[in-house]
């Protein structure tokens, strides 16, 4: 694992580089933190594998359908739940501004994370250059192998690749990374925990590995109440 991430006393993962921004709280739940964001001011959405960026209002609660949130008020956490599926947190240094991503294969393939960057600077002015984003653990490339009809749609993203038209392996994190580089960040501002869901069955929650049986992890971030 990347030294970027580390295991907090909670069971959470959390990453150095948003620790470094002081107004802002996040964290990578597990398996054994199922109610680390109890308590909070949470918004989630109702998540559909879609490319739907949500801006959130300030209230907790489920903030209609959707797989990206952004939020810009103090006291206030977005989240997005995963077993599998990437879960991206994103900050602006300058504007505080925060977006929570769950990235699945058709949220990827439909390219939700560059979306919700585009979104932070559509509708609050943020600059590329001036986000950070900490990609969280999801199904690794030793594990997530799809068939010729799921490896095709990543064509666009993966133009090097001769086999997608076949079974094959596909990494979740550099298609992801692909999509932030074309929405503008470079790949310094990018971090990723590098830790495989399915792999990982003391830590976390895998459906490719425990079908129904698999719970949800909670992935959030929020600013700070001023």
């Amino acid at each position: 694992m990347p030294s970027d991430f580390y295991l907090d006393t909670a069971s959470v993962y959390r990453c150095s580089a948003l620790d470094d921004l002081t107004w802002l709280q996040h964290g990578f739940g597990t398996k054994r933190s199922p109610g680390w964001l109890d308590g909070r001011n949470v918004t989630m959405v109702r998540q559909i594998h879609s490319d739907i960026v949500v801006i959130a209002n300030g209230n907790a609660g489920v903030a209609g359908e959707g797989d990206a949130l952004i939020a810009s008020r103090p006291d206030q956490f977005v989240a997005v739940k995963t077993a599998d599926c990437l879960s991206i947190l994103m900050a602006d240094r300058q504007r505080r501004i925060v977006a929570a991503v769950h990235a699945g294969w058709r949220g990827t393939v439909a390219d939700i994370a560059g979306k919700a960057v585009r979104r932070m600077q559509a509708e609050y002015g943020c600059r590329p250059q001036d986000l950070l984003v900490a990609i969280g653990p999801g199904i690794g490339p030793c594990c997530f192998e799809v068939g010729a009809e799921v490896a095709s749609r990543f064509q666009a993203w993966l133009p090097e690749r001769t086999d997608l038209d076949r079974r094959t392996r596909i990494d979740m994190v550099e298609v992801n990374r692909r999509c932030l580089g074309l929405a503008g960040l470079e790949q310094r501002q990018i971090v990723s925990a590098d830790l495989c869901t399915r792999c990982g069955v003391e830590w976390f929650e895998s459906y490719r590995r425990d079908g129904a049986a698999a719970g949800r992890m909670v992935s959030g971030i929020g600013i700070r109440e001023h």
